[in-house]
């Protein structure tokens, strides 16, 4: 997740700072979608109207009509992952990002995501996450969809892969999933299941605060 904010955090940071509202304004006619006011957004995430202005030119400086399709989502985070297959994986990522199932990415759909990702709750990052590994958005995470998401992380990561990934891994890896997660053993995991379990293994609590800083 980190590598999908950097991409615009990172190209945010190569623009003025100098810019007043008349520039801001100007540029936000140019493009084909206006995002809501910085105002409205400043109250419905954590972020400053600074900090929202800094990554508001970013996402447009990669999207100047100010909204992003699959295939650009694509595009843009598999250039972090020049040695692997990234496409199945942005795929689920953009399906998460895109939660009106509009077929884009408007700046409000994204800096509302990465508000939860990087100054959320433990409980709110966990939802998030949840919600990306719950392909048909059915409320369980089932043993086919982790095997999807499995796979296409291994896919993402490519001949550089540490160690070497057997042809059995996937299912190896969502089995410990199930093992850990599937409290009821009823062959699916619930979000409070999910919640549950993350809560208990400190590597998890841990990686979830690894971009609380980025911004």
């Amino acid at each position: 997740m980190g590598l999908v904010m950097g991409t615009f955090s990172m190209q945010s940071k190569q623009v003025s700072y100098h810019k007043d509202k008349a520039d801001d304004d100007l540029e936000m006619t140019m493009v084909c979608h206006r995002p809501e006011g910085l105002d409205q957004l400043e109250a419905q995430t954590n972020f400053s109207k600074r900090e929202l202005q800094v990554l508001y030119r970013g996402f447009k400086n990669e999207c100047p009509s100010g909204i992003v399709n699959e295939e650009t989502f694509k595009q843009i985070y598999s250039q972090f992952f020049p040695h692997g297959d990234a496409s199945t994986y942005a795929h689920f990522l953009f399906n998460a990002f895109d939660t009106t199932n509009s077929g884009s990415i408007k700046f409000e759909d994204f800096v509302t995501a990465l508000s939860i990702l990087l100054r959320g709750s433990i409980t709110e990052k966990l939802q998030w996450t949840f919600n990306l590994y719950d392909i048909n958005r059915d409320g369980y995470i089932n043993k086919e969809e982790m095997t999807d998401i499995v796979r296409a992380i291994y896919d993402m990561m490519g001949k550089y892969t540490y160690p070497v990934l057997k042809t059995d891994a996937p299912k190896q890896h969502v089995d410990a999933f199930f093992q850990k997660m599937d409290k009821n053993r009823d062959g699916v995991v619930t979000l409070d299941e999910f919640i549950f379990s993350c809560q208990e293994d400190d590597n998890i609590m841990r990686s979830l605060q690894l971009f609380e800083n980025v911004i």
